[in-house]
């Protein structure tokens, strides 16, 4: 018995960035991006913002608008918890998950934001599944029987556009999943969460506090507030970009040691499926589908080659989108069950990773006990998984 995934949806911005559009900003080409990458072009949000991206990933998900999956419209009073990934919020209070839960309607819903970068959506995902299941297994719990899990990120926000190593990699958009507890369903199989210091500094990204206090060390000092913000130093040491600053390059944006996070990411896929799979019972040959993070597809050919499998059996959307960070990993499982990949009882793996946090991986599966239900997923060609 557990939480299964009964609606999915994504969402992306209206305009399309080529890569011809990127070597117009940097030095780079089609071929050079395209080669190294996988990615022909990324999406931008310009009108859009970080909650609007949410909101109607969310409605697709919940079954009130078209596109995406979903076993039937859950009405607003349904929802019981709200959890939003991201690190591009568009406001730090409220949490972007309570614009969310006002704007849906969803009355009942208890809501708070989550961040964990790459690996946000299976983190999101993993603390919803805890707090659902010990509602039902408890009664020293609030009620909870269905989550609306959602990551979200708009990357071109923290981009340094003249920085190539970075720009020709991300894109913004919005991936959601709704979770029931139902005891009659396998739904979520196993989960495995581990983080390891990045000693390297793979990826940073500092944040932007730009209120200078208009005092010093000895009190009130109004000319505090037009001096230097000096608290900084400390953790831009700590992240390994004094030199880069000193140098004149933009503090707020993401830094990345490509080949650093290139070593990280094929070991931590292989660890992390090998230890879901393991705990689940199940043998790797038994999966149909594993969903990875949409970092790069040089990164998914190394994952597979790492575990010796197919890449055939490797979810892959990144040709038009781009590193979508957190978001990645539902807007291609949402693909999955667009396309019909993945049907009833398949066995799907979802695996994120990040440089500077390691890991969520994730296994799950669908199981549904009803026949109307069964012929539903045959005919949306969905599958869950999860």
């Amino acid at each position: 018995m557990g939480c299964a995934i009964i609606g999915c949806g994504k969402a992306l911005p209206a305009l399309d960035v080529t890569n011809d559009d990127m070597a117009k900003l940097v030095d780079t080409s089609d071929e050079w991006i395209s080669k190294r990458t996988g990615i022909k072009s990324r999406k931008v949000a310009i009108a859009e913002t970080t909650t609007d991206l949410a909101e109607a990933a969310s409605r697709q998900a919940l079954g009130w608008i078209e596109g995406g999956y979903s076993e039937r419209s859950i009405d607003p009073e349904e929802i019981d918890l709200v959890i939003l990934s991201t690190v591009t919020a568009d406001v730090l209070v409220p949490s972007n998950a309570a614009i969310i839960r006002r704007r849906l309607g969803l009355s009942n819903a208890a809501c708070f934001d989550l961040n964990a970068a790459c690996s946000g959506f299976v983190y999101a995902l993993t603390v919803a599944e805890a707090m659902v299941c010990a509602s039902a297994t408890t009664k020293t719990r609030s009620d909870m029987v269905r989550a609306l899990v959602i990551s979200v990120d708009r990357p071109s926000r923290i981009t340094n556009w003249a920085d190539r190593n970075t720009c020709v990699l991300l894109g913004d958009g919005a991936g959601a999943v709704v979770i029931e507890y139902d005891p009659a369903r396998t739904g979520i199989m196993s989960t495995y969460i581990a983080n390891e210091d990045d000693i390297h500094n793979s990826l940073t990204c500092p944040m932007p506090l730009d209120v200078i206090p208009p005092f010093d060390e000895n009190g009130v000092n109004t000319e505090a507030a037009h001096q230097p913000e000096r608290s900084h130093a400390s953790i831009d040491e700590e992240l390994g970009i004094t030199e880069s600053l000193e140098a004149g390059d933009p503090r707020n944006v993401l830094r990345m040691n490509g080949q650093q996070v290139f070593k990280f990411s094929g070991r931590a896929m292989k660890q992390a499926v090998s230890r879901v799979c393991e705990s689940a019972g199940v043998a790797i040959e038994d999966v149909k589908l594993v969903v990875p993070h949409q970092a790069n597809e040089r990164i998914i050919d190394f994952g597979a080659r790492r575990m010796d499998i197919e890449k055939d059996m490797f979810q892959v959307s990144i040709e038009h989108r781009g590193n979508s960070s957190g978001a990645s990993v539902p807007m291609a499982l949402a693909d999955a069950y667009e396309q019909g990949i993945i049907k009833k009882g398949d066995k799907v793996v979802l695996v994120a990773f990040v440089a500077v946090s390691r890991l969520v991986r994730f296994w799950s599966r669908f199981r549904s006990t009803s026949p109307d239900r069964l012929s539903e997923f045959r005919n949306i060609s969905l599958l869950q998984i999860i």
